[in-house]
């Protein structure tokens, strides 16, 4: 996000909750059952558009069975705090999906 505080203020219009992650450097929302999270700068990281990411009950199992059917690491699983870790990967098609663990 190149604003994160504007961006911050249409989410939270669009969900109708306040975040539930809210820093300089992450929003993150839970609403529904889904996480929507909002970076800061994501241009250099090459999040400029929403990333859906899929709760799993073991990331290192699935980044390996997505990797194999041809997935590519786009970020290796790293602790984003809070017992929560993520990793991204990009389909065939360059698209990026998100894996999350609790």
């Amino acid at each position: 996000m190149s604003d994160l505080d504007k961006a911050k203020a249409v989410y939270t219009a669009l969900l109708g909750i306040a975040p539930q992650a809210d820093s300089s450097y992450y929003v993150g929302f839970d609403a529904e059952g889904q996480h929507i999270g909002l970076v800061p700068g994501g241009g250099p990281q090459a999040m400029t558009s929403p990333v859906a990411y899929w709760h799993v009950p073991d990331i290192d199992a699935k980044l390996a069975e997505v990797t194999a059917a041809g997935a590519t690491v786009k970020e290796p699983v790293h602790d984003v705090g809070g017992g929560r870790v993520v990793a991204t990967f990009t389909d065939p098609d360059g698209n990026v999906v998100g894996l999350l663990q609790d």
